[in-house]
């Protein structure tokens, strides 16, 4: 057995599958520029929710912030410290990584003062990860997460995809190759099929995602990940900012921050918490 078998044996199904959640994207998504310029304005502490492994809480840290990551997943930040110590001792030292819940999430300075909450220049919940949360009040829950820990005139965005009708026609449970590719840390090729069905009257898209790993000519391994996708619309996502108290500014169609289209295929929501101040 070799050292990467022993790791392998070793893994935990959520272990595995927050590796492999960094495999899918290989593929850049595009959307770290936005992020840092964003950051870059508010000028004060950025807290990311539903941060996942790192991908972008931890280049942002590299460029000089102070940045709170936020995620549900122990495996996930896992990931991230490493990916934080990887980049250096100056990035780790200004990632702070907390295990918790977006819903109801109350973050406070390491002396609790009552009533005070930390406060930030810029939150955001990045590549639709908002669609994960159960339900329309979990979904209303984060921006509320979001608007409780900004600074005055501090900055909300939410990042999240919008299928048309040709996309969720598609999406009636059939299984569809999706990537075979190797993973650098293994060595191993890794094959994801995945299949997804839509339901209309929920507006929802279940989602099964089936990741067979291994070496050609041995026996494969075999992980499964099921998520259901709550689908929100740019009108839905604009009125849970308002409700939150943050006056919207902008519903681009992409990261380069055109005003959304019809035919754009997300959306990202930036709003203002009104007043004027400076994050702690």
């Amino acid at each position: 057995m070799t050292a990467s078998d022993g790791r392998r044996a070793a893994e935990t199904p959520a272990v595995a599958l927050a590796r492999l959640y960094d495999l899918d994207l290989v593929d850049d998504p595009g959307d770290l520029d936005l992020w840092s310029a964003l950051a870059a304005e508010a000028g004060g502490p950025v807290l990311e929710l539903m941060a996942g492994s790192g991908r972008l809480a931890v280049p942002l840290a590299e460029e000089g912030h102070p940045v709170t990551a936020v995620d549900i997943d122990a495996a996930m930040l896992a990931r991230a410290r490493r990916r934080a110590e990887a980049a250096g001792p100056d990035a780790a030292a200004r990632l702070e990584l907390i295990l918790g819940d977006v819903v109801g999430l109350d973050l406070r300075p390491g002396v609790e003062v009552p009533g005070e909450r930390r406060r930030f220049g810029l939150a955001f919940i990045a590549l639709n990860s908002i669609l994960l949360l159960p339900g329309r009040s979990a979904q209303r829950a984060a921006w509320e997460a979001l608007a409780a820990h900004l600074a005055p005139g501090g900055v909300a965005a939410v990042d999240t995809w919008l299928p048309d009708a040709h996309d969720l026609a598609r999406y009636d449970g059939r299984l569809h190759l999706e990537y075979h590719r190797p993973d650098p840390e293994t060595g191993r090729w890794v094959t994801k099929t995945a299949a997804a069905q839509h339901d209309a009257a929920t507006q929802t898209v279940a989602l099964t995602t089936i990741y067979e790993e291994g070496v050609p000519g041995e026996p494969a391994d075999r992980w499964v990940r099921r998520d259901v996708v709550r689908l929100l619309t740019a009108d839905e996502l604009r009125g849970m900012a308002e409700a939150a108290g943050l006056e919207v500014e902008l519903v681009a169609g992409g990261y380069d921050l055109e005003p959304l289209g019809p035919h754009d295929d997300r959306a990202i929501v930036i709003a203002r918490m009104p007043g004027s101040g400076s994050a702690d």
